[in-house]
């Protein structure tokens, strides 16, 4: 408590000492109160409430039965667990493709720069352009993908869109073809800031390319790509554009949901307003655990020297 009072008392000091540079941020701060703060408390109140499409203008306040609601339903743990593994390949594919291709780019290579364009074009594209553009090659009978395995490789025809597996494979490879270029672009800008003294020297001390990767390169590397992963984690976890568009709406059968677009379809199909504002709230929270325990588990916060 006395932190607090403490706290009070030096911002109101610093705001008699510099009024004038709080009124050229206070425009900022508004936008961000109505934009960010408004929608987040509003949604807490709402999940705390019986809306529905049948209670939509006589709500009231219910406690918390909606989160105990979502705890309680099967559906939820079978579509975190998917949500889970959704994120862990993604994640991890992001990651190993985008440090590889980032490590071969900082090389001198021919047409380097021409690669580097050609890397760089899906994640420049916008992600429904992108999501709609592979669930045509994901095709049965006419897709490029069919097409391509029939022909090349002599394997039949794969029900992309048609089984739970299958097209949770092809948003699975849709994102992760839309997600590694981000991670690329900020290991490159990392490998681009290690001075070439270290593996000079390293060179001179006998240490061959493997050693100079495990023990200059991946050191130097981690407190950029840490947060990096940290946020590739939120965003994914919360993509709701490709396993949406890929899967046509989770189909078949809402087999293929992770938790966001499931959210998405209790507010837009179901119209259960507290439910979803209760499970939107549990994921707030399920990111939150993650993304600090992330951080702290790996040192992400501790700079390299």
């Amino acid at each position: 408590m006395a932190a607090i009072v403490t706290t009070v008392q030096d911002y109101l000091s610093d705001l008699k000492k510099n009024r004038l540079a709080y009124y050229y941020i206070t425009p900022a701060f508004l936008v961000m109160g109505f934009v960010i703060l408004y929608p987040f408390l509003y949604n807490i109140v709402l999940s705390l409430t019986n809306m529905n499409l049948t209670h939509f203008r006589n709500w009231r306040i219910i406690g918390l039965e909606q989160y105990v609601r979502v705890f309680s339903s099967p559906d939820f743990y079978s579509i975190l667990l998917k949500t889970i593994i959704w994120t862990v390949v993604n994640v991890f594919f992001h990651v190993t493709i985008g440090v590889s291709l980032a490590l071969l780019l900082n090389r001198p290579l021919w047409g380097r720069s021409i690669f580097r364009t050609l890397l760089i074009l899906p994640w420049a594209v916008p992600q429904y352009i992108t999501a709609l553009t592979w669930r045509g090659m994901f095709q049965y009978r006419y897709g490029a993908i069919n097409l391509i395995l029939v022909k090349y490789f002599g394997i039949h025809q794969i029900q992309w869109l048609s089984t739970p597996l299958g097209a949770f494979s092809a948003a699975l490879i849709t994102n992760i073809w839309l997600g590694f270029p981000f991670m690329m672009v900020i290991a490159l800008g990392g490998l681009q800031s290690i001075p070439q003294e270290l593996y000079e020297a390293a060179e001179v001390d006998g240490a061959g390319r493997w050693q100079q990767l495990r023990n200059i390169t991946l050191p130097l590397l981690k407190p950029i790509m840490i947060p990096a992963i940290s946020l590739g984690i939120i965003w994914t976890f919360n993509n709701f554009n490709v396993i949406w568009l890929v899967s046509n709406g989770g189909q078949p059968a809402d087999s293929t949901h992770i938790l966001v677009s499931y959210v998405y379809k209790a507010v837009f199909n179901y119209y259960r307003y507290g439910y979803a504002a209760a499970l939107s709230m549990v994921i707030f929270g399920i990111l939150l655990i993650i993304s600090v325990r992330f951080i702290k588990q790996t040192k992400g916060t501790k700079g390299a020297y």
